[in-house]
């Protein structure tokens, strides 16, 4: 409850750009599917979303870009 609490103040004033870290930690499967669908309606309303996740699903779902880092190096860039 206290992640989706945290999804949720993150997005009240429909920021330009929205900062989040492993957003789907610790939420069950319904839980993800409606996170995802407001990201996806965040991203479609113009926000500029970076998201930090270990989840592969959640990257390929969701992301535009992704870049991974190692020991705060950039490894791999993906389009």
């Amino acid at each position: 409850m206290k992640q989706r609490a945290a999804i949720a103040q993150a997005i009240f004033e429909k920021p330009d750009l929205i900062l989040l870290d492993e957003p789907t930690n610790a939420i069950d499967v319904e839980g993800v599917r409606e996170v995802r669908k407001i990201f996806d309606n965040e991203k479609r309303r113009g926000a500029c979303i970076i998201l930090a996740s270990h989840n592969p699903e959640d990257l390929n779902v969701l992301a535009d870009e992704i870049i991974v880092m190692t020991e705060g190096s950039v490894i791999n860039e993906k389009q």
